[in-house]
């Protein structure tokens, strides 16, 4: 659990979006488990990873088909699917709708708060089941309270997950095993 802690414009997002591989850094290398990320490899790793991101894009659809975002209905798994809104504490939400997880959730979440958009968007991260998770200010539009319940839920539930929490509240990143600060585009300081 890693935590990219600093200023705007410090450099963490574009930091997680090359070890994404969705930016080329402008000199050296990205290396995962000692293989260097080259673009013979990186389709294979971006299938491997999952990004949400602040501001999140959801379907006009049901909330079972944005967390099982591209699957065919027959090939969904529900206890997976109950898993990830477990996870997300998203469970009292999705029991207590009339249509359960068959609510159409409205052009890109309009029926839906900030903060449940963003929880499906982290059920929809944990239902892929990805090898890195990255939270680039994810739980922003959360209170404390759940926002605390989430992170304990993810850290307890998902102890192969490599997560990289990008964020601005210390709450965020109090159970990250270690943390970047990042000033001007580089690395200002690190430690536990």
């Amino acid at each position: 659990k890693i935590a990219f802690v600093g200023k705007t414009g410090s450099g963490k997002s574009t930091t997680a979006n090359q070890i994404l591989g969705l930016l080329k850094p402008s000199s050296g290398f990205i290396y995962i488990d000692d293989k260097k990320l080259i673009k013979e490899n990186i389709l294979n790793w971006q299938k491997s990873c999952s990004y949400v991101p602040q501001s999140i894009n959801l379907l006009n659809s049901t909330i079972i088909s944005n967390i099982a975002y591209g699957l065919e209905e027959k090939k969904i798994d529900i206890q997976k699917v109950w898993h990830s809104i477990k996870t997300a504490q998203l469970d009292n939400l999705v029991e207590n709708l009339p249509n359960g997880l068959n609510s159409i959730v409205g052009d890109n979440g309009i029926r839906l708060s900030g903060g449940q958009r963003q929880r499906i968007a982290l059920a929809r991260a944990f239902y892929k089941n990805s090898k890195l998770l990255v939270l680039d200010e994810a739980t922003s539009a959360l209170d404390n309270k759940t926002e605390s319940d989430l992170m304990d839920a993810v850290i307890k539930g998902n102890k192969k997950l490599t997560m990289i929490f990008i964020a601005h509240r210390l709450s965020t990143v109090r159970l990250c095993d270690y943390i970047y600060e990042f000033e001007n585009g580089r690395i200002k300081a690190h430690g536990k």
